[in-house]
């Protein structure tokens, strides 16, 4: 049966487009509704087939059905006379596939298929959202505050809405509908009402993106952010190294006159960043992490993750931070349980040699310096003489 499909085939067509799903989906489906049909009106549609012409959307239901002297189903049976009716050359035995027109499909039917198609779309079209916001997952999007349920916040991502928990929102920030916010894709999940999107403001992953987005070198590669530490809506510390030994990974963050970081200070709204120089020598970088603080010495021991860190009497507080926030972020910076003591509780408490008379501060962190077996920070030419005294006690 030839069917007038033109304008149902430009519909089709249309909404293949406009949900971004596949011609190809929507013609199984509409096969399998047909199939469907069949089964809602014959009560069973084994031997039911369904054609589809690709090119011009015409569409056939066949019932194969064998040649018998006596017809007892009629689904699935068909006379001599009748078949011979279609084709004189049909004998007992033979398939015949007879055509069955669809408008006469029972009501019951034609809803089922209809269903069918519907439910199929809405599925295709869930699966098309999920894999396309699958893929901003672990990425910072521009979205609108739209609604408020409870102290959760709806956030307008395009096509879909991201939700916003009070957990992964920054104490002390606040919103009203339509305002513009940057938020970063947690996590996208499937769910019966379809793609479920949890953001974050809170997430240290966001600062790590802004710094992409906002400098170029970060985002080209040549200055990678190496670690973060954050408490969201306070202060923020990154660890930045830099591929390229003629571009200045600290600057290339702080931009000209502190314009890059600005921006991202700005879309924090106000949250501090504290930008630092990674070092492979953890005591460099620990006394990087603990900036704005001075640093006089840092005696740290790689295998238990600890460091021992003196300053300056008057910078002990600023180290230390308000509720102890520098020390915490540079902790977690550095991956280091960090001990600090200002310069008279250590000689008080005979942690460290006399540094007033054995170093400069420009010259503890000398190039030879290193961790000998015990986890002393010593240099090169002390771990020799420790040797040779070690060896000559030995022979003696």
């Amino acid at each position: 049966m030839a069917a007038n499909t033109n304008d149902f085939w430009d519909a089709l067509t249309d909404l293949a487009k406009e949900k971004n799903i596949s011609m190809d989906v929507l013609i199984e489906t509409i096969e399998n509704s047909l199939l469907i049909a069949c089964k809602n009106n014959y009560g069973k549609a084994d031997n039911a087939t369904v054609e589809i012409d690709k090119a011009t959307g015409e569409y056939h239901v066949f019932l194969a059905k064998t040649v018998v002297d006596e017809v007892f189903d009629p689904v699935e049976e068909i006379s001599l006379a009748d078949a011979q009716n279609i084709d004189g050359k049909y004998q007992i035995g033979d398939v015949v596939r007879v055509e069955v027109k669809s408008k006469d499909f029972g009501r019951i039917a034609a809803t089922a298929a209809k269903n069918t198609i519907t439910q199929k779309i809405r599925e295709e079209e869930r699966k098309v959202l999920y894999e396309e916001y699958y893929e901003l997952q672990h990425k910072v999007v521009t979205g609108v505050v739209t609604r408020f349920s409870g102290k959760n916040i709806h956030v307008n991502l395009g096509k879909l809405e991201g939700f916003l928990s009070e957990t992964e929102q920054v104490s002390g920030e606040y919103y009203k509908p339509q305002d513009r916010i940057k938020v970063y894709i947690v996590e996208v999940k499937t769910s019966n009402k379809g793609p479920r999107i949890l953001v974050s403001r809170t997430h240290p992953e966001l600062v790590k993106k802004l710094f992409e987005e906002e400098v170029s070198e970060v985002r080209d590669g040549i200055v990678e952010i190496k670690s973060i530490s954050r408490e969201a809506g306070s202060r923020t510390k990154i660890a930045v190294w830099s591929k390229d030994e003629d571009v200045d990974p600290v600057g290339a963050c702080v931009g000209q006159n502190g314009s890059r970081v600005n921006a991202i200070v700005n879309e924090l709204r106000g949250e501090k960043i504290d930008i630092v120089e990674w070092d492979e020598n953890p005591a460099y970088l620990i006394e990087n992490a603990l900036s704005p603080a001075k640093v006089v010495a840092v005696v740290a021991d790689a295998d238990e993750k600890s460091a021992k860190v003196v300053v300056p009497d008057y910078q002990l507080s600023l180290a230390i931070g308000k509720e102890g926030q520098n020390a915490r972020l540079a902790a977690r910076l550095t991956g280091f349980k960090i001990d600090i003591k200002s310069e008279t509780q250590a000689k008080e408490a005979g942690d460290f040699l006399d540094y007033e008379e054995e170093y400069d501060d420009d010259e503890y962190y000398d190039d030879d310096e290193y961790y000998d077996e015990d986890g002393e920070y010593t240099d090169e030419d002390s771990a020799e003489e420790y040797q040779e005294s070690e060896e000559s006690s030995e022979e003696e």
